[in-house]
This record gives structure tokens, sequence and C-alpha cells, in this order.
């Protein structure tokens, strides 16, 4: 759905920024600049604020489920994009002339089209037409994790529980019961989803295969729960994981022109953020000198692919000890030093992690453990 959303945004701004400037009633003002660099300041607008709603999650109905959340990052959304389509129309085109008058018209338009579509968008979610009725099978701990994700998303609804539960406390909440897994078909009929997953921590003789083929069969969209589980959150469901999601997993498979673009990619940021960054990583070295003994980077051995091993790089945060008490982070919290927890709140501790990226992107272990 977020994919269709972003293209029906993209051809609806620049129709709303090239409409409204061709109405705009005041002709000196159109005359004043030239008009065929009218599709070029749509075509900028459009790509500038869906680059922006990426960045901005505004895609992601995980994080933005409502309307009222949209609203709150839509002027930092929309104003980040004004900017960026601005500097992008003047490093492309210098010498065009834009009236103030038009152009802010055309953003205007446009922000007032977006809060249109979004508006509609969100409303046909909460409408049953397009409200999906979810039936679960098995009350385990991933259920009651995939009830309070399907919840939470006004396109879903959990319309009940099938397990054999011989508990008097079940683990999903007991009004959602409705009966066990022998009579699976008959609650099928009775209420009737348009999604049925499969939650069960042990399949092995336990899950209904002729059942479910049949409601496939039927069109009735049958989903395992673990993969419905990191669609709805981007996490692992690692509590109900099993050897078989892994084994048959799609996310291991890279293709080589898509490894080729991403080590292009991440070099070419790497060289320009090291490029951009020198002052600052000189004068961050300098600081953690001055304030605390020990060297200046954090460096820890991580294993990379086939095995490969390689030193991570950071700016040091804490004093050095000899004594280690954990490796987790609030474990440590007394060590951290002044410069330290300024550099961690900023995430300027990884900075470092630009050098290292160019020295993994030559020795090959790019991804590590």
């Amino acid at each position: 759905m977020a994919i269709i959303l972003l293209f029906i945004e993209i051809c609806s701004i620049f129709t709303a920024v090239y409409v409204a400037m061709l109405v705009w009633p005041d002709p000196s003002a159109i005359n004043s600049f030239n008009i065929a660099n009218w599709p070029a300041q749509a075509l900028a607008l459009s790509l500038c604020c869906v680059v922006t709603f990426y960045y901005n999650d505004l895609y992601d109905f995980r994080t933005v489920r409502s309307l009222p959340q949209f609203l709150s990052r839509l002027p930092r959304s929309f104003g980040a994009a004004v900017v960026m389509a601005g500097s992008l129309l003047y490093m492309l085109l210098p010498h065009a002339k834009f009236s103030a008058g038009p152009v802010a018209a055309s953003f205007l338009t446009a922000a007032g089209l977006l809060l249109l579509i979004r508006a509609a968008t969100y409303a046909l979610m909460k409408s049953r037409l397009f409200r999906e009725r979810v039936l679960i099978l098995g009350a385990t701990p991933l259920a009651k994790s995939l009830i309070a994700e399907l919840e939470a998303r006004q396109h879903c609804k959990v319309i009940g529980v099938v397990d054999d539960v011989l508990t008097s406390d079940p683990v999903v909440p007991r009004h959602l019961l409705l009966g066990s897994r022998r009579h699976l078909r008959h609650i099928i009929e009775e209420v009737r989803p348009s999604r049925i997953v499969a939650a069960l921590t042990e399949r092995r003789g336990r899950l209904p295969v002729n059942d479910l083929l049949e409601s496939r069969a039927n069109g009735i969209v049958v989903e395992d729960g673990i993969e419905v589980y990191e669609r709805l959150t981007g996490k692992l469901a690692i509590e109900s994981l099993m050897p078989s999601n892994l084994i048959f997993s799609r996310e291991f498979r890279k293709f080589r022109l898509d490894l080729m673009f991403g080590r292009t990619i991440s070099l070419l940021v790497s060289i320009i953020g090291l490029v951009f960054c020198a002052p600052l990583l000189g004068l961050i070295a300098l600081a953690i000198k001055l304030d605390s003994t020990g060297s200046v980077f954090f460096v820890q051995d991580r294993v990379g692919i086939g095995g490969r091993r390689f030193k991570l790089i950071k700016f040091r945060t804490m004093h050095p000890s000899k004594n280690h008490r954990s490796e987790w982070a609030k474990d440590n919290d007394d060590r951290i030093t002044r410069v330290g927890r300024w550099l961690r709140k900023f995430r300027l501790d990884e900075l470092p992690q630009f050098v290292l990226k160019l020295r993994t992107l030559c020795l090959g272990v790019t991804k590590c453990f």
C-alpha cells in the first residue's frame, strides 16, 4: 500500500504544482520567468517530498498510524522538501527566474493536496471495506504479540484465536478464544476471516493442514506468524524462530547487481563523509585526549562474511578498565566520560566507521555479526 501511495503522491504533487502555476491570475508574474522550467520545478518538489517523507517514516504505517501523527511530522518533512527542491533547482537551473507568487501558491496547493490524500487514506484504512479480518491459529506468546501489533493498525481486526487451550490462564485474551483446532473449518465458515495467521510454536501433528489448504483454495490468505510479525514490526520473533525459517528464508539471497550498487553507494558516502567530517574528527580526538587518559579510539574484534575477522573502530567514550562487568552499555554508565556522554547522545562516536567502511569494502567483509 505504501508503494501505491508513493506513486499517487508523486503524480498529485507534480500536477498540483504545474496547475497552480498555470492558473496564476497575474500574467505579468507568469511571463517573468521561463515557462519551460515549470516541469522541472514540479518534478523537483515531487521527488524531494517523497525523499523527505521516506526518511521521516511517513510511508511506514507501523510508525505513523493515524492522521494526527502524520500532521505532527508534515511541517518538518514538507519544509525540508521545499528547501531541498529550491537548492536542487538553483544548482541545476542557476539562470532560471522564478516568481515568488506562483511558486508559493504551487507549494501551498501541493501541501493541501497531500493533506487530502492522507486524510482519505486513513479514512479508507478505517472503513470496513478495506479492514482485514484476521484469525490467529495458536494461543501462544507469538499470538499475543501479533494481536497487539494488529490491533494497533487501523486496517486490521483480530476476530479470534483458535487453539486447544487447557490452562485456566491462557496467554491470549479469553474473549478472543473461539474454539479448538478440530472445529477450525466450522469456525472459518462462521466468522469468515480474510486472513489466517498460523502462530503455533510446535506444528508437528498440530497443524490442521487440510483445513488450511481448503481455506487457501477458497481465497483466504494463510500466512506464517513469524513472517507476519517481522513484516509488522521490522523485528525477528527470536523466541518463536525455528531453524526452518532461517533455512528457507529469502533474505540471505543477494543479487550481484544489488551488492555492486550497495558497495558503490557506501564507498561514495564514506569518501564524502570523511572529507566533510575531517575537521570534526580532529576536534573530537583532541577533546577525548584532554578529557581523560587512554587512547582516542575504542577497538573491538568483529566477524564478517566467511568468518573473516576485522577491527571495529569508534571514538572512546569510557574510562579504560581492565575488569569489564559486561558488554552492555547500561552496566557501564559510571565509566562514561564527560565528552563520551555528548558523543553518544549525538552518535558522534560512530564517525570513525567511515574509515572502517572504506577498509571493509576493500577487504570484502562488509557484513558483520
